[in-house]
């Protein structure tokens, strides 16, 4: 996409009342993002969802003016904005139906590595809640996962914060703009995190922290992650919010359990009870779940690999998916190696009976843990 159609689909993305799917919507019905703001008055009403109101935003052209001013700000904060249709955009996110058109990151973490937990709880954390977390994380170290959460006060910010003097890059969802730190007294931690993973949003420079940005950041975590740890939550709240979101999304959900009479135990046990979250006592429970090896699982692979017999088409296929540093989707498979779906079909199913590679939701692939090329540990 060209810096032209780019501006233009942060235009459309800045237009209040204009969604992620509308924007989709938009764009497939005119082409490209660039003719969605060339094309009359009257055929835009003629699209199903745009009315009046909005079919007179986009025939301003300020949004257009606002787009560029956004690149610039972003720009200057060395911070990458990715559109939905970037390579760099979060695969894992793609396969939910509410995945944002597009996100801003600051820092420099791949946000399609190959192991991400996300991890969230209650903002009146206990003593319980932070020992268990800082012990599952210490335990984690050895697959050097990427720490995802929100930032918040509680379980997320001490989620962040073990991660950091583990050594593991960690990931900060926002609810607002990037240059909106929320709450601020998190922003020492908001620039450590910078220099050792990444903040990421959807909302635009300026944003604040509204009340609906939550959920809609929950969204999120829930989506970039492979599996997601409920620490402690009350019945209700954003924490039991992302685990149903994850388990909607075909995520691993773990729970720790609580005392029965805590109010912010009440949340995870029904998780558990209701067979909505594995029940997590140590990391065994998460390696055991998710088929992560803890010893050497790096030379035990590429070990095997090397004694597997592969034809120069499932070798392709492979190094394709290797390149990626996590799930690929068939389609993008079928443009890049140049094979057939049928062809492909039966390339995937021979790698998978070799146990080389996973099949995941949304039609995607990827190389299995222990097989996965170097640069992606």
């Amino acid at each position: 996409m060209n810096e032209e159609e780019r501006i233009a689909f942060i235009a459309l993305h800045n237009i209040e009342g204009v969604g992620d799917v509308t924007i989709r919507q938009l764009i497939s019905y005119c082409g490209s993002p660039n003719e969605v703001f060339k094309l009359p008055k009257r055929k835009l009403l003629k699209i199903p969802g745009i009315g009046e109101v909005t079919a007179n935003s986009i025939q301003t052209g300020k949004y257009l003016q606002k787009a560029e001013e956004e690149i610039k700000k972003a720009l200057k904060d060395n911070t990458k904005i990715y559109l939905y249709t970037d390579p760099e955009y979060p695969t894992r996110l793609k396969n939910i139906g509410q995945a944002p058109a597009m996100l801003y990151l600051k820092g420099d973490v791949d946000l399609n590595y190959n192991k991400i937990i996300a991890i969230v709880g209650t903002r009146q954390a206990t003593k319980y809640g932070k020992d268990a977390i800082t012990e599952i994380i210490e335990g984690l170290v050895a697959h050097k996962p990427i720490i995802i959460s929100g930032l918040a006060y509680g379980i997320d910010i001490h989620s962040h914060q073990q991660a950091l003097t583990q050594g593991l890059q960690t990931i900060a969802v926002l609810g607002s703009g990037m240059d909106v730190i929320y709450p601020n007294a998190h922003l020492p931690t908001a620039k450590k995190i910078v220099t050792q993973g990444g903040l990421v949003t959807e909302q635009c420079y300026g944003s604040l922290p509204e009340a609906h940005f939550f959920p809609a950041r929950n969204r999120i975590i829930a989506g970039m992650c492979d599996g997601l740890i409920v620490a402690e939550s009350a019945e209700k709240g954003g924490a039991i919010i992302t685990a149903n979101l994850a388990n909607e999304y075909n995520k691993d959900v773990f729970a720790i359990p609580g005392n029965i009479g805590n109010k912010y135990s009440t949340g995870c046990n029904k998780l558990i009870k209701t067979l909505k979250a594995n029940l997590l006592t140590s990391v065994e429970d998460i390696e055991y779940i998710m088929n992560w090896n803890k010893n050497e699982e790096k030379q035990i692979g590429q070990l095997e690999l090397e004694l597997i017999h592969f034809d120069n088409r499932e070798q392709i296929v492979i190094d394709k998916l290797n390149e990626r540093n996590g799930p690929t989707q068939i389609d993008e498979l079928c443009i890049k190696t140049g094979f057939s779906h049928g062809e492909l079909a039966s390339i995937l199913l021979s790698l998978e009976i070799k146990n080389v590679i996973s099949s995941l939701p949304g039609k995607s692939y990827q190389v299995a843990h222990k097989f996965a090329s170097s640069k992606n540990t």
